[in-house]
């Protein structure tokens, strides 16, 4: 092998090595603000984040550039100086990521509707057992807010899953952390609150069953838009959380 050989594989492994870092830090980092770790409106500084996670700020640098082109983190300029901070979960913003997502996965169920009939039917017999299991958990006293949530969230994605559809699957990935953020901090609320979403569920598998695309899609949409509503009542109770 030559010189030149070598030192390209050289090079490739350390750009290599330089975006799994990246990788790895936006992951971690969108991890903590996810999970409420690191609280709405709290101010970020790069060098703090990095010591944090045992980096060094250039991975941190990018991570956070992404963050912020997601809408987890918000930019501002104080005099010259710029600012870094989590971004804030309000009213507004939640009807946005809930109504984001109320289409993508109307889409989905949409397609899962079409499918053909044994795929359509082993499809609703996954969605009833998640759904029997989250209506039995909900009933806990007390519910186990994680618990409720992580089904939640399976049930969503069950439809997605079963399609052959990678690019609709991405722009789900891409907003679904957005909404689990409202989910977790708010999360005894959405726990002592399920039965309404379970309903909606029940409505969603069976317009499934039938092979209705347009009563799957509206039915989705509606348990979306309805969780938007209540999430907006619980914020005006509870409060924005970060805002400034």
């Amino acid at each position: 092998m030559t010189a030149r050989n070598l030192s390209r594989r050289s090079f490739t492994a350390r750009a290599s090595g330089a975006t799994d870092r990246i990788t790895k830090t936006y992951h971690e980092l969108r991890d903590l603000i996810v999970r409420g770790r690191l609280a709405p409106g709290t101010r970020i500084i790069e060098s703090d984040i990095a010591t944090r996670l045992e980096v060094s700020r250039t991975p941190v640098r990018s991570a956070l550039q992404r963050l912020q082109q997601e809408g987890f983190v918000l930019s501002s300029s104080p005099g010259k100086q710029l600012r870094l901070s989590v971004a804030p979960l309000t009213q507004e913003d939640a009807r946005e990521v809930f109504g984001i997502l109320g289409e993508i996965e109307g889409l989905g169920t949409r397609w899962a509707a079409e499918l053909e009939p044994t795929r359509r039917a082993r499809l609703v017999m996954d969605l009833t057992e998640v759904n029997t299991t989250l209506a039995a958990a909900a009933q806990h006293v007390p519910a186990d807010p994680n618990e409720v949530f992580d089904l939640h969230t399976r049930f969503h994605w069950e439809c997605l899953a079963a399609l052959d559809a990678p690019r609709l699957q991405a722009l789900h990935q891409g907003i679904k952390p957005q909404a689990e953020r409202y989910r977790r901090i708010y999360s005894n609320i959405f726990a002592h609150d399920s039965r309404i979403s379970i309903d909606e569920h029940t409505v969603i598998i069976e317009r499934i069953r039938e092979g209705d695309a347009d009563g799957s899609q509206r039915a989705v949409q509606v348990n979306w838009r309805n969780a938007a509503e209540r999430l907006s009542q619980v914020i005006e109770m509870m409060g924005e959380r970060g805002s400034w």
